[in-house]
């Protein structure tokens, strides 16, 4: 895996197809069937410094925003989403301080400064687990909390064949594929990393768990068709995973 040309493929797409059909997505939302409003793991944010890994158009910086938090920083790969989310944000009366880079490499980021870091549906993007979490541990102020999601391996390793559940790739398998999304055309590179890859990636990096939530919310569920195919899934399986963790 050439982590260079990972960039590149996953950045022109997030340059030229991204990222308007994100409702699911974006906070109070941490994926599909997971809310904050339920969860409730950021609490109160007022007059708290964020930063946002991955901010895509901004939506969820505009969430925390409102929830009168007093410092906003959001950095993305993506050149495009960058201008989404600064346009967005002026038009709702926000300042952000936004920067475009890969979320593995130095990019002038304040040390020991931020209360949170949180990232929806963006941490997996990363080639580098370990040099990612080392990076946002240091963002971070002595006890700031990290919170993240992204996509259950598990989900990714289940189709459904003659209406039943069967797997149909390699849970431990972490290679790098091509993938196209259903949503839209274009490519992205991406690899599916195990639970316990993120588990141990973090605790190298110096932080603590405090709480992983992989439940399917019922109530949101039930909003949905349940002859949906994707509910039919979070009825069974895990598909969105959320990790809250503290720096020692």
């Amino acid at each position: 895996m050439n982590k260079h040309s990972v960039y590149e493929t996953n950045s022109f797409y997030w340059d030229t197809k991204g990222n308007d059909f994100l409702g699911a997505i974006v906070l109070p939302f941490y994926g599909a069937f997971v809310s904050e409003e339920k969860c409730q793991l950021f609490g109160d944010v007022s007059g708290k410094k964020m930063l946002e890994i991955g901010c895509g158009n901004g939506q969820s910086l505009q969430y925390q925003g409102n929830r009168k938090a007093s410092e906003l920083w959001g950095i993305d790969i993506s050149e495009k989403q960058i201008e989404k989310a600064t346009q967005h944000l002026t038009a709702c009366g926000l300042s952000a301080k936004l920067i475009c880079s890969p979320m593995e490499e130095e990019c002038g980021i304040p040390v020991d400064y931020f209360d949170f870091v949180y990232s929806i549906y963006a941490i997996g993007w990363t080639t580098d687990l370990e040099d990612t979490f080392c990076r946002i541990a240091s963002y971070l102020k002595k006890d700031g909390i990290f919170i993240f999601s992204w996509s259950h391996p598990i989900h990714k390793c289940v189709v459904e064949e003659n209406n039943r559940f069967v797997f149909n790739k390699c849970y431990f398998d972490e290679s790098w594929y091509s993938v196209s999304p259903d949503f839209c055309q274009g490519a992205l590179t991406l690899s599916d990393r195990k639970l316990s890859t993120y588990l141990n990636a973090l605790a190298k990096a110096g932080f603590v768990i405090e709480q992983m939530i992989e439940e399917t919310d019922n109530e949101i569920i039930q909003l949905h068709d349940e002859n949906n195919d994707f509910v039919k899934r979070a009825k069974m399986f895990p598909v969105t995973f959320v990790i809250k963790a503290r720096k020692l």
